[in-house]
C-alpha cells in the first residue's frame, strides 16, 4: 500500500497547510463561505478528526485553477474497506444555487463532532460507510454568484467558461434509449457503447467523470436549489413530449429513495409551504416530495442519469429550496430542515443485499461479475433490467427495496449461479450478505452455451457459504484510493 497525490492534489495539500498554519480551529459559523474559508472549513474539520477524515482534491480543477475539494469520513479513510459501500454528495454543481454548498460544510463539521462526541448511531455510520463530500464543483459559479449576491436567476449557474455542467455529461440516455428501440438487452455501464460526445467536456465535468467512473460509489446524491422535490431518473424524456415520465427499470428504488429524503425533510413531502412557482397547488408536495426528472422537464447530458448508466452508482438530485442563494441568517433553519433527511439518505446505501464474487476453485476475488435481479414478489416475476457488476475485490452491492428477488451473477469462463434472496428491512445495519462461488467452465462442459436470457429465466437454489467464501470473507482486503485516483473497478 502507498500513497499517491495527483498535481492537483498536491495544489490542494499546500492550501490545505496554509488554512491550517493560517486558522486557529473554531465552531462552525453558518455565512456564505467563499473559496478559501471553504478550505479553511474543512482543514479544521480534518485536525479535528484526523484518524476518520481524509481531504483530496478530483483530478482536474475548475477553468480558474481551484481544486475541487472532498472531505472523506471512514474509520479507515483512503481505503475502500471490502464490502463497504461508498457514498457520496455532490454540491454547487451550478454555482448560484448554494444551499447543498453550506449544508455539507455543515454535515462535515457535525459528523466530526459527533463521531467525537461518542454518537453511537453516527459511529456506526461511519465504520461501515466510505462517506465522500464535495461541497462545490463549480467554485468558479460560485466566485460570479457571490458578486451579484444571487439577485438573480442564472448569474452564476454556469462555469468560468459558461457551460452548465448539469448539461455537459455523456448523454447515454440517448444510448439506452436506442438500445431499447433496437431490443438491444443492455442497460447498464454504457460509457463503451458511446462513439463520441459531440463536445469538449469542461475540466470540472471531466473531474466528476473520472471520479465516478473510478471509485466504487453505490449511492449519491445531487444537491441543487429553485424547488423543493427530490427528483429521480430518468431525466431524459424517451419521446417527444419533454413533460413525458420515462422510468428506468429501478422505477420503484429511485422513488424509495426519493422518498426516504422527501419524508425525512420537515417540509419536502409536506403540504405546508408555497409552491416555488407561485401556484395555487403544490404538485410536488400531493405527490409525496418526489418527481420523475423526465415529468418535470427534460435534461440531457446530466450527472444523475450519468451515474445510473455508466457506473454501479445510483443518484437522485435533491432541489432543496425555493431560494437559490438563501442568506445567511436563513442557513441554521436550512440545516435543521434537511439533517435528518440527510443522514437517512445516507443510510441507504446499506438497504439491499451485497457480498462476495469469488472463483469456486482457488477462492480468487472475481472483478467485473455481473450481477442481475429478477423480482418475485408478485404473481410474475420482472427482470430489473440493469445490472450491477463486481469491483476488484470481487465485492458488489445492489440497492433493493424489501421483497423476494432471484439474483444470478454471470462472467465469461464461469458458470452462472442463482440464489433465492428475501430482502427486508434491516435499519441502521449493513445489507445482508449473498455469496456467490463460481465454478469455471471446462473444455465439453454444455453449461458454457448458456446465453444471457437462459441465465435470466434460470431459478436456482439458496446458496450456503462455502470455505472457499468464508477464507475470502475473513481477510481484511483493501486497496488504496490513490489521492482521488481508485484503481479501474
Amino acid at each position: 500500500m502507498f500513497f499517491f497525490f495527483s498535481s492537483s492534489s498536491y495544489v490542494l495539500i499546500i492550501l490545505f497547510l496554509i488554512a491550517a498554519i493560517s486558522h486557529c480551529k473554531s465552531q462552525f459559523q453558518f455565512k456564505h463561505h467563499n473559496n478559501e474559508e471553504l478550505f479553511d472549513v474543512l482543514t479544521e474539520i480534518h485536525a479535528k478528526c484526523p484518524n476518520i477524515t481524509r481531504l483530496y482534491s478530483l483530478d482536474q480543477t475548475s477553468v480558474n485553477g481551484i481544486p475541487l475539494a472532498v472531505i472523506e469520513f471512514s474509520n479507515n479513510p483512503g481505503y475502500h474497506e471490502l464490502l463497504e459501500p461508498e457514498f457520496k454528495y455532490v454540491a454547487n454543481m451550478h454555482g448560484n444555487e448554494i444551499s447543498g454548498r453550506e449544508l455539507l460544510l455543515k454535515l462535515a463539521d457535525y459528523l466530526c463532532e459527533q463521531y467525537l462526541n461518542g454518537n453511537d448511531e453516527i459511529q456506526h455510520l461511519i465504520n461501515i460507510t466510505g462517506i465522500h463530500l464535495l461541497p462545490s464543483m463549480n467554485p468558479d459559479g460560485w466566485e460570479i454568484a457571490s458578486k451579484s449576491e444571487g439577485r438573480d436567476w442564472i448569474t452564476g449557474r454556469t462555469n468560468a467558461n459558461g457551460v452548465d455542467l448539469n448539461r455537459d455529461f455523456p448523454n447515454l440516455d440517448r444510448i439506452v434509449y436506442s438500445n431499447e428501440w433496437n431490443h438491444i438487452d443492455r442497460n447498464n455501464h454504457l460509457m463503451s457503447q458511446l462513439k463520441s460526445l459531440g463536445h469538449k467536456p469542461q475540466p470540472e465535468t471531466l473531474a466528476a467523470v473520472h471520479w465516478i467512473m473510478k471509485y466504487p460509489f453505490v449511492l449519491s446524491a445531487n444537491m441543487h436549489g429553485g424547488d423543493l422535490v427530490a427528483n429521480y431518473p430518468y431525466d431524459l424524456s424517451r419521446g417527444r413530449n419533454n413533460k413525458q415520465y420515462s422510468k428506468s427499470p429501478d422505477d420503484a428504488l429511485f422513488k424509495a429513495l426519493a422518498s426516504s429524503y422527501a419524508n425525512n425533510h420537515k417540509h419536502m413531502a409536506k403540504m405546508d409551504h408555497n409552491p416555488c412557482d407561485n401556484s395555487e397547488d403544490d404538485d410536488f408536495a400531493k405527490h409525496g416530495g418526489i418527481t420523475n426528472g423526465a415529468a418535470w422537464y427534460s435534461v440531457a447530458g446530466g450527472m444523475q442519469d450519468f451515474n445510473y448508466l455508466s457506473s454501479n452508482a445510483f443518484e437522485i438530485t435533491l432541489e432543496l429550496g425555493c431560494d437559490k442563494f438563501p442568506p445567511a441568517d436563513k442557513l441554521p433553519q436550512e440545516w435543521e430542515d434537511n439533517l435528518k433527511a440527510l443522514l437517512t439518505y445516507m443510510w441507504q446505501s446499506h438497504i439491499g443485499i451485497k457480498g462476495l464474487v469469488v472463483d469456486f476453485e482457488n477462492g480468487r476475488p472475481i472483478s467485473g461479475a455481473q450481477i442481475h435481479v429478477v423480482n418475485t414478489t408478485g404473481e410474475s416475476p420482472m427482470d430489473i433490467d440493469h445490472d450491477v457488476t463486481s469491483v476488484q475485490n470481487g465485492d458488489y452491492w445492489r440497492l433493493l427495496i424489501p421483497g423476494q428477488y432471484k439474483v444470478t451473477a454471470t462472467k465469461d469462463d464461469y458458470e452462472p449461479q442463482t440464489q433465492s434472496v428475501i430482502v427486508v428491512d434491516q435499519g441502521h445495519r449493513s445489507a445482508q450478505i449473498v455469496n456467490f462461488n463460481l465454478k469455471p467452465i471446462s473444455e465439453g462442459n454444455d453449461d458454457s452455451n448458456f446465453s444471457e436470457k437462459d441465465v435470466k429465466s434460470q431459478s436456482g437454489k439458496i446458496f450456503g457459504e462455502s470455505a472457499g467464501i468464508r477464507n475470502i470473507y475473513q481477510k481484511k482486503w483493501m486497496y488504496y484510493l490513490q489521492g482521488g485516483h481508485a484503481p479501474n473497478v
